[in-house]
């Protein structure tokens, strides 16, 4: 496999992004944050990552949000330290 040093989601599946952000913020806040219908019209992690694996755009916005989720949350448990 080859090494990817400056890939933040490098060894991150789209499941564990998926449910990280549905457990963190729930299908309609998610709906509201990223704007995929998928999200929105009967929401279910087995459609979103079919739609979300096939649809490059998609998964972007989604990967994105993680990112920037997670950078949040690195700041909050900065601040509480």
């Amino acid at each position: 496999m080859e090494e990817q040093p400056n890939n933040p989601l490098h060894g991150i599946k789209l499941a564990d992004i998926l449910d990280y952000l549905v457990e963190k913020y729930g299908w309609e806040e998610l709906g509201h944050q990223i704007k995929i219908n998928c999200f929105v019209s009967n929401p279910s992690v087995n459609s979103s990552l079919k739609f979300l694996r096939r649809t490059p755009w998609a998964r972007n916005k989604v990967e994105q949000f993680y990112l920037y989720s997670k950078r949040q949350d690195a700041k909050s448990n900065r601040k509480a330290d």
